[in-house]
């Protein structure tokens, strides 16, 4: 029987431990993470489903200690898979395992390398995007491809959505080619890196609206980092917002020197410089949850200035 060691986290994590559980592997070892309290966990747990199986699990802060190290080698792994898992596993680790390491990356690779590959898809306005399964070496996220599996992106599609597609394309990519990994026969393409780039991770502060972009541009970050993560926000009469929902409207074809939110019929709208326009679908400013009549309520119907 083939034995792995798993290194798993989030969504991803559970349906790809579940895709090599069905395959008959034996999971000697499950390193996974400690949720952190000030995260909002909206996902599932990988430790639970490790347990479900009667699986070791190991949580350590650092996956590339000695300790932790001298743990996996008693393990004996073939293999190492790392299932978003979210700290860079080191050569000497992955030399543990002679058949290799691989990860499952979020992306059409060679296209977003790096971190939060979906985000940045849906900030950068693709249609496409999918899972990848590589051969791991020292520089993330750049060995040979086993497997991908695309999905496409809708034009409202928020992060969640996409992930969920994400997850799915994940799982499909695992359980097509485990077999002929397992067998030794699987092919192994060699990335062109000159395809794509490296995307680094984003902080909440990342989000902030930049009103002279289009109506599109502001957009694809507010449904990019709409919840579960923490959303596009924005001073608004000196008060912290948030928009969590928009769509983009009919354009107004005339330019502004700032874009305005406003009031028109029963919709709440921002008309922005360059003349494009966003229907706001949810609106939240300091903490509350406001619609046209509300907004008109405590604001008037406008125009105001934004930016």
């Amino acid at each position: 029987m083939t034995r792995a060691v798993v290194f798993a986290y989030h969504n991803v994590g559970v349906r790809c431990l579940s895709v090599l559980l069905a395959h008959g592997v034996e999971v000697t070892r499950v390193v996974t993470h400690r949720d952190n309290p000030a995260e909002a966990i909206w996902f599932d747990s990988v430790a639970q489903l490790a347990r479900l199986n009667d699986l070791t699990v190991l949580t350590p802060d650092d996956p590339n200690t000695p300790a932790v190290m001298a743990e996996i080698e008693a393990a004996r792994p073939d293999f190492i898979f790392s299932f978003y898992y979210r700290h860079m596993i080191s050569i000497a680790l992955l030399n543990l395992a002679p058949r290799g390491g691989y990860n499952m990356h979020g992306s059409l690779l060679p296209k977003y390398r790096g971190r939060v590959p979906v985000n940045w898809a849906i900030i950068n306005g693709e249609r496409e995007t999918g899972a990848t399964l590589h051969r791991m070496v020292e520089k993330p996220d750049a060995g040979e491809i086993v497997a991908q599996q695309a999905v496409p992106i809708l034009p409202d599609d928020t992060a969640r959505q996409v992930f969920d597609k994400v997850t799915v394309a994940a799982e499909m990519a695992l359980d097509s080619s485990l077999p002929a990994l397992l067998a030794g026969s699987a092919p192994h393409v060699a990335q062109d890196l000159t395809r794509g780039s490296y995307f680094g991770g984003r902080k909440p502060e990342d989000g902030r609206i930049d009103w002279t972009g289009s109506a599109r541009t502001i957009h694809n970050l507010v449904r990019a980092v709409a919840p579960p993560y923490p959303g596009a926000w924005f001073e608004f009469m000196g008060l912290r917002s948030r928009l969590l929902r928009t769509q983009v409207s009919a354009a107004t074809g005339q330019a502004l020197a700032k874009a305005q939110m406003l009031r028109e019929g029963e919709r709440l709208l921002v008309h922005c410089a360059d003349g494009s326009s966003l229907r706001v679908l949810e609106f939240e400013c300091d903490g509350i949850a406001l619609d046209a009549v509300s907004f008109t309520q405590r604001f008037g119907r406008g125009p105001h200035a934004l930016g």
